[in-house]
């Protein structure tokens, strides 16, 4: 195999030639769509043209009205080069292409079928090229008019901008023209040719503006739409008010399709969504994806400043617009709910998913240095690690200071495409020591942060240290600054004594806290760390009597619950088999918390994941001796809790539907409480849950119940599972979960996930249906690591190759850290990777698979 070319950062150079203006005509017809496009184009620095294109069959081509002969250019399968041209030009061509066979969801592409067919346009990072011949790259701004032409039966014809014509054409034909007078890169180019309903609504911004909010869906689905009106309109608001930007266009769109291989896309003006990401309604949907469908839609709002607006300057800038986004995100979603859930959910994924990247063979920087393929780098560590540098820089900086920086931003560079050094220099400009955090984006790798704390009459004094690993291929790892927020509580009263927020900035350092006053036979407990103020690993030396004061007087909620975590992680790591500070801490706490905060109260029963867990192994990884163990607590948890747990859950009785926090956080708790009385084989558990799935109100109280059946394998499960799909066969999005339930539960074997994936509705050009399975065979390690799961795994893979490569290549992630399973284990998973190597062509896939086998 050729090795596949990469791309390197320190290789960027200017666009040769700036675009004007481009205006397409795209029309669609049964077979086919053909696309006119007319650029001007105007040189900017020495070079030849050269435009990019993919699967393109160009039919005319013509500079400022004369056509070319084909002795004046050169196409091949990614570029069209045009040997002579002047300076300033304008350049027309035609091309057909085929989105009714174009699988790969990139591009234009067909979605759905009968009545729910639908063409829709997906372009970020490189999809544009699949459109037509341009210089598709996130640095050429320019302004877009397009036109629309399809058979009347697609009567929803949408782009970018503001609608400034329509009408009705012969054969039964219409179009639509569109014009967006912001300039944009290509990658934020988007269109939908399709026959949709609309819910409509406005918004006045801040400015005496009225904006038309339209959310298209099917006929089926608009019902569904109305919770995330409400999440764009409460973003809407949130984002002037927090940020001071206002919305630009006078309409935003937003359009749901099943077909999309992202959560969703924020083009300008017209955000094309995963229906996953945007159908909510309390019947259903769970209370955990209608919160993601606000926090989605917040995010792809708030893009039309850190995006679009303000966008990269090149791929390897990806983390500029998505960490700070992330970061806005997390920030309007801990202002609808409790803010140390919201914390102890973005740590949750952090952890179980962004630092196994981190710690395997995939490793790389917030910014990469190089890639093969850019689809491969819309990560974890790009999102969320890129968020926490922002988070890191907002706490250490304060909200007002950080506020001045980030209007800087807007400032200077609205309308541009800018890099991450622009983004700390405005930073800087309100607190210089924005500017140390340039390393965080350039080293890979999740820092650990170790220390102690001295009591000395009355200073104590904090000891801290930092070490990361050398990931191979990089350079020697540096200090990196680490804010660590901190504080002193008296030992006995439990009163917060000192607080303050501890910057650290070399391999080892110490800080004072002085005048510390302790009651008499009283001593100091430090809390660090608090609010998870820097995504590093913590190995502090607290005793166990430490963590369980902290779970009982900690101020602050992230932080009860991460000394219960690290409770719960030292028993799973064996080392101690004394479980008791673990009850006598998780009881009370939950007992006090169930009523005031019930979502804290529920999420104190957290538990690492096994795929999380299996991080801590460096070599000899068995995958059945983890779960053995986690079970073990499991029990352990239950059985001390079988006193209580019958009169928690006949407290929190089914209620008329609420979606507020509280409400939330009930049904969740109730959930959870259910499963630890089945767990505990308490003798009425069994009637709660029928009576509990019979009776419920919404999607949470139901699929709750109906998961904790499956999981315990009670009796009467086949005919809740039979009576669940029955119920919801014309939901597609309960479907997915109905999949995904049962392919996650401990009780299903690889086999019946095979049978899973051989039914009829078990529809593989569908990302979200493909993701029930293949998503919850990764969380089971002991199954994936089988021979059996290998093969059922990586078949799929070598399915996905030749369709839909992006999907492919992100459901590949689970794998990188094969090379630690115990020996036999592990020759027989590199086996299975080093076959699939052989037989797949993508440079996707490819490119994964090259840096998980590398050196190994």
């Amino acid at each position: 195999m050729s090795e596949p070319t990469k791309v390197y950062l320190k290789d960027y150079t200017p666009p040769v030639f700036a675009v004007k203006n481009i205006d397409l005509d795209i029309k669609l017809y049964d077979e086919y769509a053909t696309v006119y496009a007319k650029t001007a184009y105007e040189r900017k620095t020495a070079g030849q043209f050269v435009l990019f294109g993919r699967d393109l069959q160009l039919q005319s081509i013509a500079i400022d009205g004369q056509a070319l002969d084909t002795a004046d250019y050169a196409v091949d399968d990614e570029t069209l080069s045009i040997h002579h041209t002047p300076d300033e030009f304008v350049l027309e061509t035609v091309v057909k292409i085929v989105p009714q066979t174009n699988t790969t969801l990139e591009g234009l592409y067909q979605a759905g079928s009968g009545d729910e067919l639908m063409f829709v346009t997906q372009c970020e990072a490189e999809g544009f090229r699949k459109i037509t011949f341009f210089p598709d790259r996130p640095d050429v701004l320019t302004e877009y008019r397009t036109r629309l032409e399809a058979p009347k039966r697609f009567k929803t014809l949408l782009a970018n901008g503001n609608l400034i014509d329509s009408g009705e054409l012969d054969d039964d034909r219409h179009f639509a023209i569109w014009h967006d007078p912001t300039k944009k890169p290509s990658y934020l180019f988007a269109c939908v040719i399709a026959n949709l309903e609309v819910l409509s609504d406005t918004f006045t911004t801040m400015e005496g503006r009225e904006v038309l909010l339209e959310v298209y869906a099917t006929a089926h689905d608009i019902d569904k739409c109305h919770v995330g009106m409400q999440a764009l309109k409460d973003s809407m608001k949130w984002d002037e008010e927090n940020y001071g930007c206002a919305y630009d266009l006078d309409r935003y769109m937003i359009v749901a399709t099943s077909q999309f291989n992202m959560g969703a896309m924020e083009n300008k003006g017209l955000n094309i969504f995963n229906t996953s990401c945007v159908l909510s309604s309390p019947e259903t949907a769970t209370d955990e994806r209608s919160f993601r469908v606000k926090s989605v839609i917040a995010h792809e709002y708030f893009h039309n400043w850190t995006g679009n607006r303000i966008t990269c300057r090149d791929w390897f800038q990806l983390c500029l617009k998505e960490g700070f986004t992330v970061f806005r995100d997390q920030s309007f979603s801990g202002d609808f709910r409790s803010k140390a859930v919201q914390r102890i959910d973005d740590v949750a994924l952090l952890r179980s998913a962004q630092f196994d990247e981190d710690s395997g063979s995939l490793a790389h920087p917030v910014r990469p240095e190089s890639f093969v393929e850019i689809n491969n780098f819309y990560t974890l560590t790009i999102y969320e690690k890129g968020a926490e540098i922002v988070r890191m820089m907002a706490t250490l900086m304060g909200k007002e200071k950080f506020r001045q920086g980030t209007d800087e931003y807007f400032r200077r560079y609205d309308g541009q495409a800018v890099t991450v050094e622009d983004f700390l220099s405005a930073l800087a400009s309100a607190d210089e020591r924005a500017s140390l955090f340039l390393p965080w984006y350039r080293q890979p790798g999740t820092p650990v942060v170790s220390g102690d704390f001295v009591v000395n009459g009355d200073t104590v004094t904090v000891n801290l240290a930092q070490k990361t690993r050398h990931v191979a291929g990089y350079d020697a790892p540096i200090a990196l600054p680490i804010p660590v927020d901190t504080a002193i509580f008296d030992g006995k009263s439990g009163k917060l004594l000192a607080q303050k927020m501890l910057l650290l900035t070399q391999d080892a350092q110490s800080f004072e806290f002085e005048g510390i006053n302790l009651d008499a036979d009283s001593r100091p407990v430090v809390s660090v760390l608090r609010n998870f103020s820097a995504p590093v690993k913590l190995e502090f030396d607290y005793t166990n009597e430490d963590l369980a004061f902290l779970v009982a007087h900690e101020t602050e909620g992230f932080n009860r619950w991460q000394a219960l975590q690290t409770l719960i992680n030292r028993w799973l790591a064996g080392q101690t088999d004394d479980a008791s500070f673990i009850l006598s801490s998780l009881k009370p706490a939950v007992s006090k918390l169930r009523e005031s905060d019930p979502m804290l109260a529920a999420r104190l029963f957290d538990l690492p994941s096994q795929k999380e867990l299996g991080m801590a192994y460096e070599e000899n990884y068995d995958p059945a001796k983890v779960k053995a163990r986690r079970d073990e607590l499991v029990q352990i948890i239950a059985d001390g809790l079988a006193d209580v747990v019958g009169d928690w859950y006949q407290a929190l009785p089914l209620v008329a539907y609420e979606d507020t926090p509280d409400a939330r956080g009930r049904r969740l708790l109730r959930n959870i409480l259910l499963d630890i009385a089945l767990t505990a084989k308490i003798a009425q558990a069994d009637t709660w849950a029928y009576e509990q799935y019979q009776q419920a109100g919404c999607m949470s109280e139901r699929f709750g119940v109906l998961s904790a059946i499956i999981n315990h394998d009670l009796p009467r499960k086949a005919e809740f599972v039979a009576d669940f799909y029955d119920r919801f066969a014309d939901e597609e999005l309960v479907i997915d979960s109905w999949f995904s339930v049962q392919a996650a539960s401990g009780k299903t074997s690889v086999a019946d996930i095979a049978a899973l994936m051989q039914r009829e509705d078990y529809d593989w050009n569908t990302p979200n249906r493909v993701r029930t399975t293949l998503g919850a065979l990764s969380a089971k390690p002991v199954q994936l690591w089988s021979e059996e799961g290998l093969q059922l795994y990586l078949s799929a893979i070598e399915r996905l190759d030749k369709s839909n490569p992006q999907v492919a290549a992100r459901m590949l992630g689970g794998f990188a850290r094969w090379y630690t399973l115990e020996e036999k284990a592990r020759t027989i998973a590199k086996q299975y990777l080093s076959q699939l190597q052989q037989v797949v062509s993508s440079k996707n896939v490819l490119e994964v698979l090259g840096n998980m086998l590398k050196d190994k």
